[in-house]
Parts: C-alpha cells; structure tokens; sequence
C-alpha cells in the first residue's frame, strides 16, 4: 500500500462529514487559484473542499465542486460550510 500525502491547510472531521480547508490571503490570477487548489484535485475521495480568501467574493462552486467564499463569510455564518 502507497500513501500519499498533499498539502491541505486544514482538514476537519464532524462525525462522519469531513471538510478540507485552503486559505489564501488573495487570488488575483486564474494562476494563483490553481496553485491553491492543487491539492484538492488530487485528493481521491468526495468530501467537501473549501478554499478561503481574505477578499470579498460571493460564494461560488467551481467545476470541479470546489467552493470559494470569503473569510468574513467563513468566520460570522455557521452554515457557510454547506454551503
């Protein structure tokens, strides 16, 4: 068996749900983006994944399922997580 290992800035396990978590301090380029969400891509299985920006953004999912929302809405809205 090979493990693997990729770089998530948080993973949190709520019973049988779990979230992973990038934080970014801004994306001001598609490929900024892409680098904070490499890691996601490459993860095999279907848990959430959650990338954080310090700047205001309306909360989005990209194609691959990927959802952006901003800090402010992370820290103050409880359900921002599923969202």
């Amino acid at each position: 068996m090979i493990r693997k290992q990729y770089e998530v800035d948080f993973v949190v396990n709520s019973g049988s749900r779990r979230y992973y978590i990038q934080s970014a301090f801004e994306m001001p380029t598609g490929e900024k983006r892409k680098q904070e969400t490499q890691s996601f891509r490459k993860i095999g299985d279907g848990f959430k994944r959650i990338l954080i920006q310090n700047a205001p953004v309306v909360p989005w999912h990209d194609d691959d399922g990927i959802l952006t929302i901003s800090l402010t809405d992370f820290l103050l809205k409880q359900e921002a997580l599923d969202w």
